[in-house]
Parts: structure tokens; C-alpha cells; sequence
């Protein structure tokens, strides 16, 4: 007897479109302290190998510009591209100063919108969760990277504890780390390494998982497509979705269950301030 197949409600590019317009506007004052810090950020970027300022990057998902404000760092603004399926997200990055010049555009990110072999560096955080077919978007990754080029995917990992892998598979895909190194490798990549991150305050505790718990690296050594062949998207976001009403409905349970993963945070946090150093939370 199979298992259940998780209903992920917020694994579909139209609820997730809707589930940023609403929370765009506390992003990265409301999310980003609780789940995505940028020590984090930083540690991850370490892996991008962002080492020339003259490096061509794409950040895929980027949404508010959170990790991009990371990439310009290190690499010349006007050789960086934001590329996020939101408008509302976009808006917040369009705002920053510091990312004044990079190019940002609305696209799909199992789609991209540039030729093969365009770029030095893929960077994508807090994004895969999203993507109805993951395999297809790590393979875009690898496409529209030029040889020797570096994808740096930044995403969640998988809960153990059973309420919180409950709250997991109701809301959006947290994939396994072994999900992670398959998919890299299922499209191409070499030297696929994966670097477990976290806030602090958890003290390395993975049992409720993270919304953003590893950074996965993956190297393109040759020029070309992926070897990897697939069939059609299983969702265009362009199209109107048959019932409206169904969709409505998937978005506002998907995101009573995303309330969930913004209190756990705040659970943990509390943890640390009781539980003595030394011993585990």
C-alpha cells in the first residue's frame, strides 16, 4: 500500500503568487528574522564562490532583493539579475538603493528566460519550495549557467517531528538533503555538495525543520543543455486556473499552515533562553 502524497497547498505558482502580494509588505522585517538571517545568507554565499566582481549572477526567486543585497557584495550590480514571479516582492527590491542597477524582471523560474550558457553564477534562496516540478528548475539552473559555472541553491529541509512534518506537507515542498543532492545531480551537476545552515537559536536542531535549513552547490563542467530531458511544465502560472474557487480555498489553508512554521521560530527562540548551554533543544 503506497504512501499519501503530501498536499503541499502552496506548492503551485498561483497560490504562491497570491500568498507574497499579502505578505510582501512584512517580508523582510516579518520572515527573514525568524527563518532566513544573513548570517545565513552570507554562510551560503560562501559557496557561490562569488570571487570577481565581474561575474555574471542570476538570483532566481530572488523576491525582496534579500539575498541579492548579499551578491552585490561581492559582484558589480549591473552584472547581477533579480528574477522573481512576483510583482509585489519585486517592488520592495526596486526600492533598495543598494540594488540600483541590477536588472530585475518577473519570470519563471522552470523557465527561464535566457539563452543557454548565459551566466557565471546561479544563486536561488527560499524559492524551491515553490516550484510544482524542482527537478525542472535545478535543470534550468544548470542550462543557463556557462561552463565551469556555480548553482547555489538556499531552500528548506524536511521536519522529523510529526506535527511539524504535518504543518510541512500541508503548506509547501520541504524536500529531504538526500531530494537535494539527487535533483543537482539528475541534471548534470558535478561536485554536488550540501552545507546544513540555521538560525542560531536552534542550536543545530533540525527536528521541526527549516524554512531555510542548507545550501546545496553544484558545478557545470561543460558547456550545453542538461543531458537531462523532461516533458511538458506541470503548471503555467500564465494560465487561469480552471476553479477559482479551488484555488481560493488551497491559498487559505495553505497559509493557516504556513503560520505554523512563522511561530516555531519564536518557539525555539524561547527554548534557547531556558534550556542551559551545552545541552540540546
Amino acid at each position: 500500500m503506497g504512501s499519501t502524497k503530501p498536499l503541499r497547498l502552496i506548492q503551485h505558482k498561483k497560490e504562491a503568487l497570491w500568498f507574497y502580494s499579502f505578505i510582501s509588505f512584512g517580508y523582510d522585517h516579518v520572515f527573514n528574522p525568524g527563518q532566513y538571517t544573513e548570517d545565513m545568507r552570507d554562510i551560503s554565499l560562501e559557496h557561490a564562490r562569488l570571487h570577481s566582481r565581474a561575474l555574471k549572477v542570476v538570483d532566481v526567486g530572488g523576491g525582496t532583493g534579500f539575498t541579492t543585497l548579499g551578491v552585490v557584495r561581492y559582484v558589480d550590480p549591473e552584472n547581477v539579475t533579480l528574477l522573481d514571479q512576483s510583482p509585489h516582492q519585486l517592488d520592495k527590491a526596486r526600492k533598495k538603493k543598494a540594488l540600483r542597477g541590477i536588472k530585475i524582471m518577473e519570470g519563471d523560474a522552470e523557465d527561464l528566460p535566457f539563452p543557454t550558457d548565459t551566466f557565471d553564477r546561479y544563486v536561488s534562496a527560499g524559492s524551491i519550495e515553490y516550484w510544482p516540478d524542482p527537478q525542472r528548475g535545478i535543470r534550468e539552473a544548470y542550462r543557463v549557467l556557462s561552463a565551469d559555472g556555480v548553482a547555489c541553491m538556499i531552500g528548506p529541509v524536511r521536519p522529523t517531528f510529526w506535527l511539524s512534518r504535518f504543518f510541512a506537507d500541508m503548506w509547501m515542498l520541504f524536500p529531504t538533503e538526500e531530494e537535494y543532492i539527487k535533483w543537482f545531480e539528475g541534471a548534470g551537476f558535478k561536485d554536488v555538495e550540501l552545507t546544513r545552515i540555521g538560525p542560531k537559536w536552534y542550536r543545530g536542531a533540525r527536528r521541526h525543520g527549516l524554512v531555510i535549513g542548507c545550501c546545496v552547490t553544484g558545478i557545470k563542467k561543460q558547456s550545453g543543455d542538461s543531458p537531462l530531458q523532461l516533458g511538458p511544465k506541470a503548471e503555467d502560472v500564465s494560465k487561469p486556473h480552471v476553479n477559482p474557487i479551488f484555488v481560493f480555498f488551497r491559498f487559505l489553508i495553505g497559509t493557516i499552515c504556513a503560520t505554523y512554521f512563522f511561530l516555531v521560530p519564536i518557539y525555539m527562540w524561547i527554548k534557547d533562553k531556558i534550556v542551559p548551554q551545552g545541552r540540546p533543544i
